[in-house]
């Protein structure tokens, strides 16, 4: 069941008690679950960019952040509204509606992406049929956006940045999507739920990072190429381009591109936590917690504990994998241009393709254990 309808379904059952007309209602709920989503999204990044610089700090052997807040915690708060009140530059050659659509191009779809992730049992905007397609679909609009804030800025550095970004994208999509459908293919289902859903009943030892260990290694790489995560921060490398597609912006437009880049990386974490670790599933399956708990599955007070505990499993996996994300960024050089394409290219795409035609051979033969 669509776990969104039904707090939409309570939420307007209880305004209409409270004596709204139903339309009234539906009108005041429409808006509710977006702006919980960029609120949500929005503190999360908060979150990473604190993360990042204490980290980065730790791994450099200093101490990072320290007065703006405990520990510096409200840093990223201070970052944010200093980039809100800085003044907005257009240069003077550059194309302005271009230059300003640019930006928005590049952050509106990574937010729209943020629909399909279940953070729980019960806790989904929108239970798509086709959300992993839709996801998938959303991820190749923003190389557009960053493409035309390159051009548009009128300048070599930006230009040659926004072709970069771009060459990157068509080269790491092809393999994340194959990646994905291998995924797809064991799970029958394009939705999120049900990919969570078809890993339960076995715990950890039924999640999908086991059945496609090398179709989980492609898509973290794809991922962090998607990204623009070092070692492949090519678009604006700054000992090469300065600062790439983003050189001219200054304010709240390039306010949208650091936004943008650090709520990639998290909606990139929470995809791969629902595809391959199982979503908000435990370390053991639910029945056997009840079990042990000697109670039932449906009892009130343990759906509210499960549920809970659900959306922290959700999160903790998702935070270890940006770890990861920053710990890689201070541990490994960058790389070429020419080693990244031929990365993404002569070695990914055919070992996705690769594992893609095994995985159906493997779902053929082994229909149980395959998902077949």
């Amino acid at each position: 069941m669509n776990s969104g309808i039904d707090l939409q379904g309570s939420f307007i059952e209880t305004l209409t008690e409270l004596g709204l007309p139903p339309g009234l209602a539906k009108t005041i709920w429409l808006p509710l679950p977006m702006l919980l989503m960029i609120i949500g999204a929005t503190v999360g990044v908060l979150v990473v960019v604190w993360l990042e610089r204490k980290i980065s700090a730790a791994a450099q052997q200093r101490i990072g952040p320290e007065y703006a807040g405990p520990l510096g915690v409200l840093q990223p708060v201070a970052d944010g509204i200093k980039l809100v009140f800085k003044e907005d530059v257009i240069p003077a050659k550059a194309d302005p509606w271009l230059f300003t659509i640019g930006p928005a191009l590049v952050v509106v779809p990574v937010f729209l992406s943020y629909l399909i992730i279940p953070f729980g049992q019960n806790l989904n905007v929108t239970d798509l049929n086709v959300g992993i397609f839709l996801w998938v679909a959303l991820a190749s609009i923003a190389p557009i956006g960053l493409l035309m804030s390159g051009y548009a800025s009128n300048n070599k550095y930006s230009l040659m940045g926004g072709l970069r970004a771009t060459a990157q994208s068509i080269s790491y999509e092809i393999p994340l999507a194959l990646s994905v459908l291998a995924i797809v293919m064991m799970s029958n289902s394009l939705s999120t739920i049900d990919i969570v859903e078809q890993q339960s009943g076995y715990g950890i030892l039924g999640w999908n990072i086991w059945r496609q260990p090398v179709g989980f290694i492609v898509f973290w790489i794809s991922a962090l190429a998607e990204c623009e995560r070092l070692p492949f921060d090519l678009p604006e490398a700054e000992e090469e381009l300065v600062a790439g597609y983003q050189t001219e912006y200054a304010g709240m437009k390039f306010a949208l591109f650091y936004l943008g880049s650090y709520i990639n990386l998290v909606l990139s974490a929470l995809v791969f936590a629902v595809l391959y670790l199982g979503g908000w599933e435990f370390l053991v399956p639910l029945d056997h917690m009840a079990n042990w708990l000697g109670v039932s599955e449906t009892t009130p007070w343990l759906q509210v504990i499960t549920g809970s505990l659900g959306i922290l499993m959700t999160l903790i996996k998702a935070y270890f994998l940006v770890f990861i994300a920053i710990l890689l960024r201070w541990t490994v050089p960058r790389v070429r241009i020419d080693q990244l394409l031929n990365l993404g290219w002569k070695f990914l795409l055919p070992v996705s393709l690769a594992n893609l035609l095994i995985t159906a051979a493997l779902k053929l033969s082994f229909p149980v254990a395959f998902g077949g």
